[in-house]
C-alpha cells in the first residue's frame, strides 16, 4: 500500500513540472514574439522612388520633445494600440482603415493623417480626434 501511494505521488509531481514547462515555454515565447505589423517605428525616410510604392499610415505619431506623455491610439470599439509616453525622435505608425488619438500634450508630437501633416497642437492641451483611411 505504501509503495503505491509513492508510485502515485511521483506521478501527480511530474504531471505538475510537466505543466509548469509546458506553461513557462508558452509564457516566454509570447514575450519573444516580435511586435505585430501595425506598430512600426520607422526610423529611415524612404527615398522619391519608394515614397510612390509605399503604403500611406493612417495615421505617423513623432515625438518631438524629451518625453511625450501618453499618447493613446485605439480601433474604435476595439483594440488599444498603444497607451504610453514616447521618447524624442521616436515614430509610430498605424494603418487600421479608422482609429481614435488621444494625445495628452498635444504640442509634444507631430502628426500625420493618411500622409498629410495635421496642424501642430499648443503645448500642455489635451487633444483627441479620430482618423480614418481613404476609402475607409
Amino acid at each position: 500500500m505504501g509503495v503505491a501511494r509513492l508510485a502515485l505521488a511521483v506521478l501527480a509531481a511530474g504531471a505538475v513540472v510537466t505543466l509548469l514547462v509546458i506553461g513557462g515555454r508558452a509564457l516566454f515565447g509570447s514575450f519573444a514574439a516580435t511586435p505585430p505589423e501595425r506598430e512600426r517605428a520607422s526610423a529611415v525616410t524612404p527615398g522619391p522612388a519608394a515614397e510612390t510604392t509605399a503604403r500611406v499610415p493612417t495615421v505617423h505619431i513623432e515625438c518631438l520633445a524629451d518625453t511625450c506623455p501618453i499618447v493613446t491610439v485605439r480601433v474604435p470599439g476595439g483594440d488599444v494600440l498603444q497607451y504610453r509616453e514616447m521618447s524624442r525622435g521616436e515614430e509610430v505608425s498605424y494603418y487600421e482603415p479608422e482609429l481614435d488619438v488621444v494625445l495628452s500634450d498635444a504640442g509634444t508630437v507631430r502628426v500625420n493623417e493618411n500622409g498629410k501633416p495635421r496642424e501642430q497642437g499648443k503645448a500642455g492641451a489635451r487633444e483627441a480626434f479620430t482618423v480614418k483611411a481613404p476609402g475607409g
